[in-house]
């Protein structure tokens, strides 16, 4: 059985998700940089997948997925640094 979301909403320190189950996950916005960064209107401007299985910002460029929500995993951007 695989959960889905069906609402997003926010607080300024979490990231809260309704699952279609009927459970809500609180997600610390520290585990996702951007989204800590934006601003309200711009975390607002979230899409949910049809399927509601990923979670998508386009301005911020961020995606997320349910599964690795309940996992535990936060951003798992590699950052690559150059010198000059």
């Amino acid at each position: 059985m695989t959960i889905s979301a069906n609402r997003v909403w926010f607080d300024d320190e979490t990231m809260w998700v309704g699952l279609a189950d009927g459970r809500c996950l609180g997600v610390p916005l520290a585990w996702f940089p951007r989204l800590l960064a934006s601003t309200p209107a711009q975390r607002a401007a979230l899409e949910i997948s049809a399927s509601g299985y990923g979670l998508h910002w386009e301005d911020l460029d961020e995606d997320i997925s349910v599964s690795g929500l309940l996992h535990g995993q936060g951003d798992r951007t590699v950052k690559h640094w150059t010198t000059a």
